[in-house]
């Protein structure tokens, strides 16, 4: 963990126009829940339909891609990076402290909205509240490991995590039984299931096998962008 790498990335993330993303996609959410509240729609069975479908299920892997991306790929994009890499700095610590910041990114602009939307359709029956709140959390994070991992090595990291989100974890990893043992949005899923009170939300992939799977993918994504960041300070491409 290096502060200054993490002032710079958190300066860039919040300055940068893609912020504006970053408030618009849970003040979405948000006027979701307050409108379902308002109209007397909302109930426990509402709000697992809208944090299941849109909070993970879009939200968390849109943010991801944003945030994960993000933090890294308009450097490595416009070559100032290289003045990052000439510094004495392991490449490993310099991904970890990005990584570090992106989790804070999401802890702010996924999980609390989270938190928010489901005490304002639910009232925090069910423990819906930290059930989705964790899986915002877990189900980011490793969102955002995969993602940097990308923004490392293709320049083009946003259409590919994009065609990942909306393919794999939207449509096949949502549908598809035999494919959500490798979703990190059920992983996710798994995660909220044992955290909100006993039957509240139904999970399709095991506990031990869904923090197996978010530990094992997060700590090789991470480890990996690690290796190529120290490939791209000798060749000079990605």
């Amino acid at each position: 963990m290096n502060a200054t790498v993490a002032g710079i990335t958190w300066r860039a993330m919040v300055g940068r126009r893609r912020a504006l993303l970053l408030f618009a996609l849970p003040a979405v959410l948000l006027l979701l829940a307050v409108a379902l509240r308002l109209t007397g729609v909302a109930d426990v069975e509402s709000a697992r339909v809208v944090l299941g479908a849109f909070a993970l299920g879009t939200l968390v892997p849109l943010l991801g891609l944003i945030i994960g991306t993000g933090v890294i790929g308009p450097e490595i994009d416009d070559g100032s990076i290289v003045y990052l890499l000439s510094k004495p700095v392991s490449r490993f610590a310099i991904v970890i402290t990005k990584l570090v910041v992106a989790v804070g990114c999401v802890a702010v602009f996924a999980v609390l909205p989270t938190l928010l939307a489901a005490v304002v359709m639910a009232s925090g029956d069910d423990g819906l509240a930290a059930g989705y709140g964790a899986a915002a959390l877990v189900g980011g994070a490793v969102y955002c490991s995969v993602f940097l991992m990308i923004g490392v090595l293709s320049r083009h990291a946003v259409v590919i995590g994009l065609l990942y989100a909306l393919v794999w974890e939207t449509l096949i990893g949502g549908y598809v039984p035999g494919a959500r043992t490798l979703s990190i949005q059920q992983w996710a899923v798994s995660v909220a299931s044992a955290t909100a009170d006993e039957g509240a939300i139904s999970a399709d992939v095991g506990l031990g096998v869904a923090v197996t799977m978010l530990v094992v993918v997060a700590v090789a994504a991470t480890g990996y962008a690690g290796w190529r960041l120290r490939s791209l300070a000798l060749t000079g491409e990605d």
